[in-house]
């Protein structure tokens, strides 16, 4: 809006002068009235909220029930542990809470400490907070834009806008009114809160501040997006509430049953509790976080920082990795790739310093940036520095032995700057700058060394190296010369120039990139490019690393605006490249994705991509070229700011879903045939096969170890990432896991109550827990043998089997247990035999894998 009118508009809207700005009494009015310059903070939960909002799940109202009645059952030990459960996940939720609390610190952090201002005619430094619309803000390079600005008078001056608008390259400013509005990146007359000034300076009037600038709207736009629970987290969240239907049905049900058949009202009362518990695998939340945060830690390792928990397990769902250009899939850092020069296109690796002498010379000597420990100076420039410092020519070097005399500055207009130095007894200029105005001034050409009259054939030549560079969406910059050069002025310099070459230089790719989006692409994951630079641009970089093949997958801002939510929900399948987009564009792609029922993945490193990090269900930081903003707002960190960690991140994932997968088909296997045992028992009118206590003591020794060392397995790398993510609204249960459980239980259940029939209670009590200890190595891998397993690879696994077993033993050898879960002492032969019958359940491991591979 700001960006059509001119200045006299301005002027008048905001009752200010652009020469003397406002009254110090009018600034004052203004600062009651429009609020001080800074960000506002949303209302934070209180700790005790949070808390609170933590044990709102079915699965922790299941623990505090089963709390409850191992209490009554006197089971202290039970109590105590499932307590310590419930506070290691509250905590853990609690910590990774507040990430859009954190963003606005970040947000606020961002904003200029001090404003240069001009009151009553006179200049002035004022805290940045202070600074209200209408005020006239003086804009110089190494300053912190403080607020929205209309630049009303412009000197050469360039503005880093990267981190807000996504645009790599800083962008030239102009004061003169535009024709039409445009998108935040076009709008060349305007500058936005805590953007930097790169070079020049300029003068503008305030039209924004506070929460109405454009950083504002992204700080509400943070507020506003609410994160979502986590595919696992959902899944977790049915399973809790089938398990509570399960336990109450249970304890109803066994007690009827009971009553029925006139036995011990007390002894069934315990009895059905008992088994209510035995259906709740109370060790589950404690194994999901466990393995959750060793993944965490083992992600570390592969340059990932993981903030929030279930992050882990929700990488390897993902079916849309929705990445920012620059910086994550480029270097951040424009590189000279292609010259033209000698009447031929070529890799900039081939310039030669004896043959291309006055090509490299021109480049490093007509630059006012510098190389050392800290770079400084114009991203261009400081390409075409690495460009002569990778051939061995330093500007440091040709400036002593050429040293500067004058120079012309760059021109915003004219687009050109020229450097003249001396060169032996005469004077020899430099131009840089567009390719179009500096051929028309050119009259002769370099070629090896000679000057030549520039003819038709030859400026054609020149012009169509030029649009191949812009094909391939390269930053192009024309080199001429003039020797003798007279005084230092556009007339004295800029006549009768002799043209010496081109770069064409671009952000260009990571070196890894292209094999990482392949990987993805064949583990069935989409990649989509969001950028705020241009379409050309963008497809460009798409098309190299192999995100895009058609123009027809890229979409412009522009076109984005014009299209309705339902129509994009309905063409984003289709599309990979999003360009020249907004922050609040990027929040419409991610939740178009995720309208097509994908789980998505968003990366990012500027204050522009904060509100769609969080909309994401992964948002993905960068940490090196990262703003606070955009990290706080993520829940990963990739510490090296590389792409290609993100593939390894997800294979990660999904190996962490599998094994979480496994322990809770285990876990809930064994459960169900320690109910199946009891209601079998029940329903047949058979004695009690196992006592209350023995059911509690089974879970402690299954429900723990053996399961944690399923959540730490190591499976197959090389097949994880050779298929498509799963379905984010697939089923714990899915493909076999239903026939798994009820299949193992009822295998379970059956040599349990035939060891009860051979030998009584102890008998059944000792395989019922032994048989899940031998169940739970079958359940490392459901479609291999077990005699095809490396068992060494999980040396956890062998000690959680040994360990139950000791424990089992100690319930029948050592008197005071002997006593308390009233057992009998059990001699070799017979342990032998209940070893046997409770390894029954990898038989029939073996028996299923041979009858599948008959079927197939």
């Amino acid at each position: 809006m700001f960006e059509i009118q001119d200045v006299n508009e301005l002027e008048e809207r905001f009752r200010t002068d652009s020469r003397r700005g406002l009254p110090k009494e009018e600034a004052r009015s203004r600062l009651k009235e429009y609020g001080e310059n800074v960000l506002k903070k949303e209302k934070g939960q209180t700790v005790w909220g949070m808390i609170l909002e933590q044990l709102n799940e079915p699965m922790i109202f299941i623990l505090f029930m089963a709390a409850a009645i191992s209490m009554l059952l006197r089971e202290y030990s039970d109590t105590i542990i499932i307590f310590v459960v419930i506070a290691m996940n509250t905590a853990v939720g609690v910590i990774q809470e507040g990430k859009a609390r954190k963003a606005m610190e970040a947000l606020k952090k961002l904003a200029a400490p001090v404003a240069l201002v001009k009151r009553d005619n006179e200049y002035q430094e004022i805290p940045a907070s202070q600074v209200v619309p209408g005020d006239l803000v003086k804009i110089e390079a190494g300053r912190q834009v403080p607020a929205d600005v209309r630049i009303t008078s412009v000197r050469g001056l360039a503005i880093n806008e990267s981190a807000l608008t996504g645009e790599s390259m800083p962008v030239e400013k102009t004061d003169q009114p535009m024709s039409a509005q445009a998108p935040m990146a076009d709008r060349k007359n305007m500058a936005y809160m805590t953007t930097e000034a790169m070079k020049g300076q300029g003068e503008g009037i305030v039209v924004a501040t506070g929460m109405e600038t454009e950083l504002g709207k992204i700080a509400g736009l943070i507020n506003k997006t609410t994160g979502e629970l986590t595919p696992l987290q959902k899944r977790l969240g049915d399973l809790g509430k089938i398990l509570s239907v399960v336990a109450v049905a249970l304890c109803v049900g066994l007690f009827v049953i009971g009553v029925v058949q006139h036995r011990n009202i007390l002894q069934m009362l315990l009895l059905a509790i008992s088994l209510a518990v035995a259906a709740i695998p109370e060790g589950l939340p404690a194994v999901v976080t466990i393995v959750l945060a060793l993944g965490v830690a083992r992600m570390v390792k592969v340059n990932t920082i993981i903030r929030k928990l279930p992050a882990v397990e929700t990488l390897g769902a993902v079916g849309v990795v929705c990445s920012d250009k620059t910086g994550t899939l480029t270097e951040n850092k424009m590189k000279v790739v292609t010259v033209y020069c000698n009447g031929e296109i070529m890799p900039a690796e081939k310039l030669n310093p004896q043959l291309h002498e006055r090509f490299l010379e021109g480049y490093l000597l007509c630059n006012d940036s510098q190389l050392g420990e800290q770079e400084i100076g114009d991203p261009t420039e400081l390409a075409l520095l690495h460009m002569g410092k990778e051939r061995g020519v330093k500007k440091e070097v040709l400036e002593k032995q050429k040293p500067r005399i004058g120079e012309l500055p760059f021109d915003s207009q004219k687009k050109y700057m020229v450097t003249v130095h001396r060169d032996g007894k005469y004077n020899t200029a430099y131009v840089k700058g567009a390719g179009d105005y500096i051929l028309e001034q050119c009259t002769g050409i370099l070629v090896r060394g000679k000057i030549l009259p520039m003819t038709q054939v030859q400026r054609m030549k020149i012009r169509q190296a030029m649009e191949s560079m812009a094909r391939d969406a390269l930053r192009v910059l024309a080199l001429a010369m003039k020797e003798r050069a007279g005084e230092v002025t556009d007339e004295g310099l800029m006549k009768g120039l002799v043209f010496i070459g081109l770069t064409g230089m671009m952000d260009p790719p990571r070196e890894a990139v292209r094999n990482s989006v392949s990987i993805l692409h064949r583990a069935g994951v989409k990649v989509a490019m969001i950028t705020g630079d241009h379409k050309d641009t963008a497809y460009a970089i798409a098309n190299k690393i192999g995100i895009a093949d058609a123009r027809e997958q890229c979409i412009s801002g522009d076109e984005l605006e014009r299209m309705t939510d339902e129509r994009l929900e309905e063409v984003i399948p289709r599309l990979r490249v999003f360009a020249r987009v907004t922050p609040e564009h990027k929040v419409r792609i991610v939740r178009g994705f995720k309208k097509n029922g994908q789980i998505v993945a968003m990366t990012g490193d500027g204050v522009n991509d904060a509100p769609s990090l969080q909309a994401a269900d992964i948002g993905i930081a960068m940490g090196k070229s990262g703003t606070d903003v955009a990290k706080n707002a993520a829940d990963m960190i990739l510490t090296d700011d590389n792409f290609s960690t993100i593939e390894k991140a997800m294979e990660e994932g999904r190996s962490i879903y599998v094994n979480i997968k496994k322990s809770i088909l285990f876990l809930l296997s064994s459960n169900f045939g320690e109910i199946i045992t009891m209601f079998a028992a029940v329903l047949l009118a058979l004695p009690t096969p196992l006592k209350a206590s023995h059911i509690l003591w089974v879970n402690l020794i299954t429900d723990s170890l053996p399961a944690l060392a399923l959540g730490v397995d190591k499976n197959n790398r090389k097949t994880l990432m050779n298929h498509p993510p799963r379905d984010p609204g697939e089923s714990l249960f899915a493909h076999g896991g239903w026939f798994l459980t009820v299949f193992y239980g009822m295998v379970i259940a059956g040599i349990t109550l035939y060891a009860f029939h051979k030998g009584g209670q102890t008998y059944a009590f000792t395989v019922l827990g032994v048989s899940q200890l031998f169940h739970a190595i079958g359940m490392r891998d459901t479609e291999r043998s077990i005699f095809r397993m490396n068992h060494l690879e999980n040396p956890f696994m062998i000690f959680a089997f040994f360990a139950g077993l000791g424990l089992q033993f100690m319930v029948t050898e050592i008197p005071y247990f002997v006593q308390a879960f009233q057992t009998v002492k059990l001699d070799m032969s017979t342990w032998l035999w209940l070893l046997a019958v409770s390894a029954i359940p990898l038989v029939f491991h073996e028996l299923r894998l041979l009858f599948i591979k008959k079927e197939k």
